[in-house]
């Protein structure tokens, strides 16, 4: 998101550009332009240091101008827009659509962000995995209906040349130019409020990995005044202030790599899950998934097929080195993760004895 949000933004300011620092990949590095990515990383850290609240607040009105902005998309379509410029419906055949399939695991990553912050949520555990369920299908209608109208706004084309096709749809729909920016800041919002979330539950997760002994004890400080993770937001925070130094093309190579771990991820989600399902059948579930097993085996292997487009050779293959590095390293602190956990055999306790094993060796450390 550092990097998005400059790259958004030039669309406003296209003589942004200023102050050449390096190049990176063969893409020009301004200072301008990586200096909007920093001082975003700043104010999402801060938002998040001094409390959930704050950014809750944050979160609620960010979504309500992007919910805004994706009316008056629609509102123009069905207006100004041509049922002719959506044909043809399909392009490419399997390489277009591999070509969209392989960016899909990055456009539904964050929802794990419910449950990973469900103790800061008063509501039902079942409640909250309802919600999970409906916030999945309501990304998906909204994915689905910015291609709709963006589709319907220009010719196939005229939207293929274009730097940013739907901002571009916007102002022909409307026939305005600024029409076309308030898009743009509607994509603002979106960039904002992912990346809210996601420092809010990275940071959970960070602050749950070092309770259990995962992670070293630093990041599980809770900082006395506001309550909130400080250590590990603190920490995600500088990570997010490095990305916009690398250029534009890092923006490339997080959503690749990124994408890679996101579709193993899911993939061992689902296993873990139909383990569980087989050998602890009465362990408590607040929210029990209907036809669990099917569902189970289902998403195990549409994760499995999904991870097979990004080995080389495939029309989605990680560039080398550069996101095969950012993959190497990101697995390495995985294992090392992995390595610090104790050996525990099989029993009917084993998650009980795992978790008291390693807060045992992590108040240790």
């Amino acid at each position: 998101e550092a990097v998005a949000l400059p790259q958004t933004l030039l669309y406003l300011a296209p003589d942004m550009l200023a102050g050449e620092l390096w190049t990176v990949a063969g893409y020009q590095v301004y200072a301008s332009w990586a200096a909007v990515g920093v001082v975003g990383a700043v104010a999402m850290t801060w938002l998040n240091y001094v409390g959930v609240r704050p950014a809750a607040v944050f979160q609620s009105v960010a979504v309500l101008f992007l919910l805004g902005v994706g009316a008056l998309l629609l509102l123009g379509s069905v207006v100004g827009g041509e049922a002719d410029n959506l044909q043809p419906l399909f392009t490419g055949g399997a390489a277009g659509v591999i070509g969209v399939l392989v960016a899909v695991p990055f456009l539904f990553v964050g929802f794990d962000v419910i449950p990973q912050s469900a103790e800061e949520i008063n509501l039902p555990y079942r409640l909250i995995g309802k919600l999970l369920v409906i916030s999945v299908a309501a990304a998906t209608a909204w994915y689905v209906l910015v291609m709709v109208t963006v589709g319907s706004s220009l010719p196939q084309d005229v939207l293929a040349a274009s730097e940013l096709p739907t901002a571009d749809g916007m102002s022909e729909l409307w026939g305005s130019q600024l029409f076309g920016d308030i898009l743009v800041l509607g994509g603002v919002a979106g960039i904002l409020t992912s990346w809210n979330s996601f420092l809010l539950g990275a940071s959970r997760l960070m602050y749950a990995l070092a309770s259990s002994g995962m992670l070293p004890r630093w990041f599980a400080t809770v900082h006395p005044r506001y309550r909130t993770p400080g250590n590990a937001i603190l920490f995600i925070g500088g990570l997010s202030l490095l990305a916009p130094l690398f250029g534009q093309q890092m923006l490339v190579w997080l959503v690749d790599a990124g994408g890679v771990s996101i579709v193993i991820a899911f993939f061992l989600v689902t296993v873990t899950f139909l383990v569980l399902r087989r050998r602890e059948p009465d362990m408590e579930r607040p929210f029990r998934v209907a036809g669990g097993p099917v569902v189970g085996a289902l998403a195990a292997v549409l994760s499995l097929a999904l991870a097979v487009l990004f080995l080389p050779g495939m029309p989605a293959a990680l560039i080398w080195p550069y996101e095969w590095v950012i993959l190497g390293a990101w697995w390495l602190a995985g294992v090392a993760m992995v390595m610090r956990l104790p050996s525990i055999g099989p029993g009917r306790h084993a998650e009980e004895e795992l978790i008291a094993a390693t807060r045992r060796g992590g108040a240790s450390r």
